[in-house]
């Protein structure tokens, strides 16, 4: 379905009825047939409605006869036109097909269709003006569509897969949403109990079938949308054209070849659909037990489930086909398939929730919520209770299915060299007319036969735009890939890898990507008497109390198969202790028992104490799991040690979010002073909380509200854990920055983790620094507010040696360790700015302008939300960077998508939505995609250029020739379309890419100054040597030509073959020249291929100038010129040279040339930079005193900035 935004990571938005934009007739009042649907989304889209008319329908009809279906091509490929020529815009209400304007002003038809109306038909669905209150609160409404006289069907249109439905109270098409719209958590945990099949089969026509299908044509049918693309359209009239013009080598060989073409290309895309279907057809497949709403069971397909259904997680675990919301018993559940976490996940009912008003999000009741395609290990449940759930989305609305559809319909990408090559070919074309117009007045004048002026006619257009233009630019893509494949470099998308070699910036994840996936403890800092003691790197040493019990107990670790699973920083922490994990029963019913999972010391001096031989063993029992929130930042347990008389509660998470929950006086004067000193050194700090629950039984701990407990907690210690850079990332990030490419990163991490990383990886150099935006929300009186202050540079690291110091020492050390600022020796470019995710919303808020500028010198982004990443990169693209972005994990698939060049270190079915999909699990694979795109891109150009060349020079040469009455040979025609052009052009892409990448990047626009120059000018060189060459032999004296009679073509000629011979040399070194070597591919001659070819096919064209052979010449059809004119032949060969010599200075010397660099400024006047994010830097240069470091800068009040002093100590 659309995605709506959401703008504020920390609080879970409530999802309103957008503002639907229904636009009014301002004549008669009435609404037009026009409205926007899912505004202010990126999946906005212009509705306009549209209604049979008879009379269009008849002229459409009659013109397509007329026109023997030529008009029915034209409509096939632009169906928008088809609607306009025999539908007659009307009212929505009335409309039987809609055309839709997406924002990236694409246009879409689509059909409506009808469902008559059913008994058991949904309301809730149907009547969105009830649902102000939510789903189940009991509010009721008659003005539904099954209550209306004149609503007697259910109209909706499928968009991408997404169904729209028409509103008749509201008189427009919105989305058809499961249960995530607007359902309270208390509504889905306590108020559904199932439907009647009667029930079910009358919503099932209103959502259709739970599954994700992926169509597989069959290949007749991608046959015929194949052929009928326009390049093979054109092309098949082109072999047409050459059979008629009896030039039948050539068309033949071009027909081979395009059906081998043809048939690559209809497998590959089979092979792609097969694939892809047989990747999400596992859950299509599937059945699962339903509970009608008799509470019996019933086993049925998992393609009838629609939201509200409620089904049994059998014990042994499935597949999950849809997405759901865990209503009672607990599931293991491997979501690898989505997020690529190897680690498996437990998921919890959601019966017991705080907030009774909260409407469930699916992003921020994630751990309540099974997701499609996600594996069920097991199911844990209480008594003989089953384990259940209910259905919020089916089909492509699934998490799964949204994946999906990003393969399906990505987004378009926006580059320029696709757009310019547009452009190159409509020029060609206009080109060609003009040739052809020249032609055909020749040729009327000379008195040839209107079957032949027609013919020649064409023969230009055939000639000017070659129909293997398209296939020989993807050359360089092709070759590009398989070296990618080769690398371990997975591409869905190819023409991603010419992006790639514009690549001005580059993002990444932090934890999994520059970082190892793990942790290790490197120490525990306890409290007493609020006051830190010393470092403790063996916990398994401290003394039995509430630090170590919280170590031991508070997390979500359990056995499968005997193996202890779960987060890897809580088995680094439970490990640490040197505890046990005993869970008993079996692995599917271990919530039978009161206390299903018990912790206990193994050694004998804990678990028993010597002085009292009758002491209980020392055990503790986990009663109950308040599992990790990322909107609380926290996890807490309830717990009972064997012979207590009360219960405990054990909090770990976030050490600010846990301090806050914290009575004052357990928590150290000097908290956040310590804290600091860790994270800045790239330390991930964990807090530790207790609280004795004295009165608390066990029926109310089973349903005690968690807020009510988690607060009024003592102060425990710190859990500092370290987590290492991979040893690949220094060196790449060394790299990139050599080549002057920017590097981001995007973390939801700590701030000083992230800062203290991107020191230690490169992104932020020594001598440079860093300044933290942080952001504070309008209070009552006082605006919105950003203060800027210096991150602290830290100068030296702990070592674990220090740590068994005492933490007074440790804590001078450290003291001493930081470097003090000097704000004098701050030079103004030399800053990054850090910021996090809440100061991020807030600044987008209220600080609108300055995102330009915090996006330009940001460098560090940590506690981002998978939504605010997304932003980022956006933000981004708009300054006209473009943008590549690295990660591992679902929290990145968002970003992924967005960046123009999205590679996933994960190979999860998260990562079909990024273009590249890397093996090696570090980012050595970015340079590796950065020099193949430049490698692809400069391939492209060269491409181009010569086929772009090619063309010219072929249409001068039959230009000059028609005015001869002559023309080149079937053989001489074929020899330079095939024998050289093809294979030149296929074996230009075969240079493999430079080895390192440079600060220069490749040309990005085929119509800029430099390659229009370089076009140009070679056109007019080898004009010149044509012309010269025929001036040559006119005024050489002896030479007699027979004269060509009136209306008929002579191919054996002396003007044929001299200009033959020397364009046949100007194919070959054109070829040459344009494929250049270093900065961005290896040098012309690691080719060897290529350097065979043309060594090849000019030995040949040297031996049938200098040499020729009776045979050879009558094969091609060239005139043979007598032995006593050898000297003429020497004088073509220097030409020939002299040629070569011009355009090889042109291209070699003038056109890479600073010098012609600046006559282009210079002509251009060229006042500001192309690029807004070049002016944005230019403006902070000159702005030295940005930003105010030590200073608050408020919202804008009356339109003023305040700003004031806050000086730091």
């Amino acid at each position: 379905m659309p995605v709506h935004k959401i703008t504020n990571s920390y609080v879970p938005p409530v999802r309103k009825e957008p503002e639907y934009h229904l636009l009014v007739d301002p004549n008669s009042g009435s609404h037009c047939n026009t409205t926007v649907l899912n505004p202010g989304t990126d999946d906005e889209l212009h509705c306009t409605g549209y209604r049979w008319n008879a009379g269009k329908l008849f002229l459409y009809y009659t013109a397509c006869f007329i026109t023997l279906g030529i008009l029915v091509l034209v409509m096939h490929w632009k169906p928008d036109w088809k609607l306009v020529l025999t539908q007659s815009p009307c009212k929505l209400e009335k409309a039987n097909t809609v055309l839709l304007k997406d924002c990236y002003d694409r246009l879409h038809v689509s059909h409506v269709r009808k469902v008559p109306p059913e008994e058991g038909l949904p309301n809730e669905y149907l009547k969105p003006d009830c649902r102000e209150n939510g789903y189940g609160s009991g509010a009721e409404c008659d003005d539904s569509f099954l209550n209306k006289q004149d609503a007697r069907v259910f109209r909706y249109f499928v968009h991408v897969n997404y169904r729209y439905y028409w509103n008749y109270s509201k008189q427009i098409f919105i989305p058809l949403w499961g249960l995530d719209d607007e359902t309270r958590c208390i509504d889905l945990a306590e108020n559904f109990r199932g439907y009647s099949a009667e029930e079910q089969n009358a919503r099932l026509k209103i959502f259709g079938e739970n599954s994700i299908e992926i169509e597989v044509p069959s290949r007749l049918r991608l046959l015929i949308d194949e052929v009928l693309n326009p390049f093979y359209i054109f092309q098949l009239l082109s072999t047409i054209y050459w059979f008629v013009d009896e030039y039948t080598s050539y068309a033949s060989c071009i027909v081979v070849i395009s059906a081998i073409s043809l048939a690559i290309s209809l497998y590959e895309t089979r092979k792609q659909r097969v694939t892809l279907r047989d990747m999400v057809s596992s859950s299509n497949s599937t059945e699962v037990t339903v509970i009608r709403d008799t509470g019996e069971s019933e086993t049925i397909s998992a393609s009838l489930l629609v939201p509200g259904d409620v089904i049994v997680i059998p014990p042994i675990g499935c597949i999950m086909s849809c997405d759901a919301v865990l209503t009672a018993g607990n599931a293991i559940v491997s979501e690898g398939i989505l997020t690529g976490e190897s680690v498996p996940v437990t998921k919890i009912p959601i019966s017991h929730h705080d907030n009774e008003e909260e409407v469930y999000h699916i992003d921020f009741h994630r751990r309540f919520t099974l997701f499609a395609g996600t594996h069920v290990i097991q199911t844990r449940y209480y008594e003989k209770t089953d384990v259940t759930a209910v259905v919020v989305r089916t089909g492509f609305s699934t998490l799964k299915g949204e994946l999906v559809n990003a393969i399906l319909f990505p987004k378009p990408m926006d580059f320029k060299f696709y757009q310019d090559a547009f452009k190159f070919v409509l020029v060609m074309a206009s080109i060609a007319v003009c040739g052809m117009v020249y032609g055909i007045y020749a040729q009327i004048i000379d008195g040839q036969e209107t079957e032949e002026v027609i013919l020649r006619g064409i023969d230009i257009i055939t000639i000017v735009v070659p129909p293997s233009l398209p296939a020989a630019m993807t050359v360089g893509t092709i070759y590009a890939q398989n070296r990618l494949k080769h690398a371990g470099l997975f591409c869905i998308s190819p023409p991603r890898i010419n992006v790639s070699g514009k690549l001005k910036l580059f993002c990444f994840d932090k934890t999994g990507t520059l970082t190892e996936e793990g942790l290790d403890l490197w120490g525990v800092v306890p409290v007493e008497g609020d006051r830190f003691q010393s470092v403790v790197t063996a916990p398994d040493v401290l003394p039995r109390g509430p630090l170590l019990a919280s170590m031991a107990s508070c997390h979500s670790l359990t056995k499968i198969d005997g193996e202890l699973t779960g987060d890897p920083m809580d088995l680094k922490m439970f490990a640490a202790t040197k505890w046990v994990l005993l869970e008993a029963g079996r692995d599917t019913s271990k919530f039978n028992l009161i206390s299903p999972t018990i912790v206990k010391p193994v050694t004998k001096e804990t678990y028993l104490e010597a002085m009292s031989p009758d002491e209980v063993p020392y055990e503790i029992g986990i009663v109950r799991q308040f599992h990790f929130s990322s909107s609380l930042q926290m996890m807490s347990v309830i717990t009972r040690t064997l012979g207590s008389r009360h219960m405990d509660l054990y909090a770990k998470g976030a050490p600010e979010k846990l301090m806050s929950l914290c009575l004052d006086s357990s928590v150290p004067d000097d908290f956040h002073e310590v804290l600091e000193r860790f994270t800045i050194q790239g330390f991930r700090v964990i807090a530790l909380a207790h609280k004795k629950l004295k009165k608390l039984q066990w029926h109310q701990a089973q349903r005690a509200k968690r807020g009510e407990l988690e607060r009024e907690l003592s102060f425990l210690g710190l859990l500092v854990m370290q987590n290492t850079l991979k040893p690949e990332t220094t060196p790449v990030i060394s790299e990139l920055r050599k080549a002057v490419i920017r590097t981001v990163m995007l973390t939801g991490d700590n701030m000083h983790t992230a800062i203290s990383v991107a020191r230690d990886c490169g992104m932020v150099e020594p001598e440079h620094y860093v300044i933290m935006a942080v952001a504070s929300p309008p209070e009552e009186n006082k605006p919105a507010s950003i203060h800027w202050e210096y991150a602290i540079t830290p100068t030296a690291e702990l070592s674990d040696s220090e740590s068994s110091d005492t933490f007074v020492a440790e804590k001078e050390k450290l003291h001493n360790s930081y470097q003090e600022i000097v704000l004098e020796q701050v030079i103004a470019p030399c800053y990054h700015i850090a910021i996090n995710g809440r100061s991020w919303t807030i600044i987008r808020e209220h600080f609108p302008e300055l995102i330009p500028k915090v996006v330009m010198k940001g460098t560090v982004f940590a506690r981002m939300s998978p939504e605010q990443k997304v932003q980022v990169v956006e933000e981004l693209q708009d300054l006209g960077y473009i943008v590549g972005m690295c990660g591992d994990g679902a929290n990145d698939c968002g970003a992924l998508k967005t960046a123009h060049a999205g590679i996933s270190l994960s190979e999860a079915e998260a990562s079909v939505a990024s273009p590249f999909t890397s093996k090696v699990p570090n980012i050595t694979c970015v340079p590796i995609l950065m020099r193949e795109g430049r490698c692809a891109l400069v391939t492209s150009f060269g491409v181009f250029k010569y086929m772009a060349l090619y063309s010219m020079i072929q249409f001068i040469s039959v230009l000059i020739l028609y005015a001869y009455n002559t023309n080149f040979g079937d053989m001489e025609f074929l020899y330079i379309d095939l024998v050289i052009t093809t294979t030149v052009a296929v074996f230009m892409g075969y240079t493999k890419s430079y080895h390192k990448l440079v600060a220069k990047r490749p040309y990005g626009s085929l119509v800029g100054i430099p390659t229009l120059f370089s076009v140009i000018s070679q056109i007019v060189v080898q004009a010149g040597a044509q012309i010269g060459v025929l001036l040559y032999l006119i005024s050489r004296p002896g030479i007699t030509r027979d004269p060509v009679p009136k209306g008929e073509f002579d191919p054996v000629t002396w003007e044929s073959t001299a200009i033959f011979t020397v364009s046949s040399f100007q194919y070959i070194f054109l070829a040459a020249l344009f494929s250049k070597g270093p900065p961005f591919r290896k040098p012309f001659y690691t080719n060897y291929l290529l350097l065979a070819c043309l060594l090849l096919l000019g030995s040949f064209s040297l031996v049938v100038l200098i040499w020729p052979v009776e045979k050879i010449s009558d094969f091609m059809e060239l005139y043979r010129i007598p032995d006593e004119f050898m000297s003429f032949r020497w004088m073509m060969l220097c030409f020939v040279v002299g040629n070569f010599l011009i355009s090889f200075i042109i291209e070699v010397f003038i056109i890479d040339s600073k010098l012609l660099k600046k006559i282009f400024r210079l002509c251009c006047k060229k006042r500001r930079p192309k690029n807004r994010y070049k002016v944005i830097e230019q403006e902070l240069n000159a702005l030295p005193d940005w930003p105010p470091v030590n200073e608050v800068t408020y919202a804008q009040s009356n339109d003023q900035d305040h700003t004031a002093d806050d000086s730091i100590s």
